[in-house]
């Protein structure tokens, strides 16, 4: 091609000489750049580069290198999609609702960056509200999200007992709910990793942490607990087990549990917490009575959540992949909104034991927690 000619040719396509300055010039001035003004500038049809863009089934046919194209334009000329022509062309909203018993604690934000990382890949927007354990909330939401436009929900440790009109993923669902995809952890195993590592560690005299009643892992939690340990041959004692009961995701409610314990003079050398929380919050009770943690009573969590690693002492904790089981229930609700793929009731995720300072052998300094509160 001459050297004053006013275009190139490139991987067959003839570009046009358009100055990308004069096109970001141009786009701050009408705001943003079109896809009818992306599309010309690298000489394809709207259509090829909305299905790459949007990463449409038609998108498979289209050569890697024309896809790279595209994607270095759209970063070069900072185009941004609009979502609005975006649902007006495939007739959807391409969000999604998602429902939460309490926004921040830390194991449903660990959930939901799983989720939100999953949805941004596939394009998805979604809006995040929180029911606190009051039913008739959460009724509201699931009857009024799919008039605002959602395609579908993933619930984090709810509960949802009747059937609803649009795809449902539940993380931590354990109701056999037609229409709904349980993600759950297999807390059978998580019972055995936990009880045959305290077990081995020489600790019978153990304290268990049961769950809130509303906490939809609670009850399947604490069967699993009871079934392994009587295989085991390790004593459940009425009292040694206490249940959180409080309407409060801080450490607290578990500090006061075993403040309260330890003024009754219960002999134990170990505590299984029903999850990180409850066990930072035993272990601060423990340390105001003079005891530590693990030379004196060994202390179990459950979740592994971001804090568990940095606590002092570190927890042994029996580890969800909560961000995985975010990415999961995600790519599932997706799949099953656009028809790609079935699937059953539920999908099960297997636990691990991670092994930190918090456990230790039992009796190993020779004291026990006190007689009464000093």
């Amino acid at each position: 091609m001459a050297a004053g000619s006013r275009g190139l040719e490139l991987f067959g396509q003839r570009w046009s000489r358009i100055d990308p300055q004069d096109m970001a010039k141009n786009s701050r001035n009408s705001d943003k750049v079109t896809l009818q003004e992306l599309a010309e500038h690298i000489q394809l049809t709207k259509g090829t580069v909305s299905a790459v863009l949007n990463q449409a089934p038609a998108a498979k046919r289209i050569p890697q290198h024309t896809k790279d194209r595209i994607f270095a334009a759209a970063e070069r000329l900072s185009y941004r999609p609009n979502f609005f022509a975006r649902g007006l062309v495939h007739k959807r909203t391409f969000m999604v609702g998602v429902i939460t018993e309490e926004i921040g604690d830390a194991y449903g934000g660990m959930v939901i960056s799983g989720i939100e990382a999953m949805l941004r890949q596939h394009k998805y927007l979604f809006v995040t509200v929180a029911h606190r354990h009051e039913p008739e909330r959460l009724r509201e939401y699931l009857d009024v999200l799919p008039t605002r436009g959602v395609e579908g929900f993933i619930t984090v440790d709810t509960t949802i007992t009747r059937p609803v009109p649009l795809p449902v993923v539940a993380v931590a669902g354990h109701r056999r709910v037609k229409g709904i995809t349980n993600i759950i952890l297999d807390h059978k195993h998580a019972a055995v990793l936990a009880l045959k590592h305290l077990a081995g560690l020489g600790h019978r005299k153990i304290v268990y942490f049961q769950g809130q009643r509303f906490s939809s892992d609670s009850r399947e939690r604490w069967r699993s607990i009871c079934e392994v340990a009587a295989k085991l041959g390790i004593p459940v004692r009425p009292e040694l087990t206490v249940q959180l009961r409080m309407d409060d995701p801080s450490p607290h409610p578990a500090y006061q549990l075993m403040s309260a314990l330890l003024a009754k003079s219960r002999k134990f050398t170990a505590v299984f917490a029903y999850n990180d929380i409850s066990a930072i919050g035993a272990i601060r009770a423990l340390r105001e009575a003079g005891l530590r943690v693990p030379e004196d009573v060994s202390v179990v969590g459950f979740d592994d959540i971001r804090d568990a690693a940095y606590h002092v002492p570190s927890l042994t904790t029996v580890r969800q992949p909560l961000r995985k089981m975010g990415e999961i229930a995600a790519q599932t609700l997706v799949d099953r909104i656009e028809g790609r793929k079935t699937y059953g009731r539920q999908i099960a995720i297997e636990p691990e034991l991670v092994v930190r300072e918090s456990t230790g052998k039992a009796g190993r300094s020779g004291r026990h927690p006190p007689s009464r509160r000093s």
